[in-house]
């Protein structure tokens, strides 16, 4: 139970997979329903807080289901959206590592989520920020359904709160991750070698002293006085 709904958990920190949170999924095995916004949480099985009660809410919902949408009968063998992650898929293939430890839920909603930061809740996360991998804590609702003959109970997706980053999970990599313990090749110079000192002032070049004497255009004697100023011709 979470703001008092029977039905709402509001999970401890999970590690999000298969993140469609910033574009709609097309249901490829049936692509005339409705697109919908979708993330599989993976819930660390030492979380026995948040595990009690997503069983509470999920009886909640089933038992709810029951008096409403299922004429007042339990399906013998209810299926339910929670999965072990140690153990295999329904079509018998194992989960991949990323599940081992962990209870596996996958949640949905026709509505675009909120996706925030738990440092700044009021502003939306960029899409770039937004990846398989990261880690956060999520708002969930389990409801009983009744369609096509099929009786059991679904996981609605709320909205996402962002904890932390973490690895990319489907291939992916951050830079940091890319180029860790890669600096400037040995023997490659800080700045350029140009034989002279950089001037401190951009635009002001620094010229060796060769030794040379100024010109001498007019061929006085050095030290000779100009009468018009009263000062040397050349200081």
């Amino acid at each position: 139970m979470y703001n008092n709904v029977p039905t709402k958990v509001l999970t401890g920190e999970v590690r999000l997979s298969y993140v469609n949170l910033v574009q709609p999924r097309v249901n490829n095995n049936d692509p005339t329903a409705t697109p919908k916004y979708s993330v599989t949480l993976l819930i660390p099985k030492t979380d026995t807080a948040v595990k009690q009660n997503i069983d509470a809410s999920i009886e909640a919902a089933a038992a709810d289901a029951q008096g409403k949408i299922w004429n007042g009968v339990r399906p013998p063998v209810m299926p339910i959206p929670i999965h072990d992650g140690d153990g295999v898929r329904e079509n018998g293939t194992p989960y991949g590592p990323e599940c081992k430890g962990c209870w596996v839920i996958t949640a949905s909603s026709k509505n675009k989520p909120q996706v925030v930061h738990q440092s700044d809740i009021n502003t939306e996360l960029l899409p770039q920020d937004i990846y398989s991998g990261m880690y956060a804590r999520v708002t969930i609702n389990f409801f009983g359904y009744n369609r096509a003959g099929k009786r059991g109970v679904g996981c609605g997706l709320g909205n996402v709160m962002k904890t932390r980053d973490g690895e990319a999970l489907a291939g992916g990599a951050s830079a940091a991750a890319d180029f860790a313990g890669v600096g400037m090749e040995a023997g490659a110079p800080a700045t350029p070698a140009y034989g002279a000192a950089m001037p401190a002032t951009p635009g002001q070049m620094a010229y060796p002293n060769t030794g040379m004497q100024q010109p001498n255009p007019l061929g006085v004697q050095p030290g000779a006085i100009n009468p018009l100023t009263g000062q040397p011709y050349f200081g």
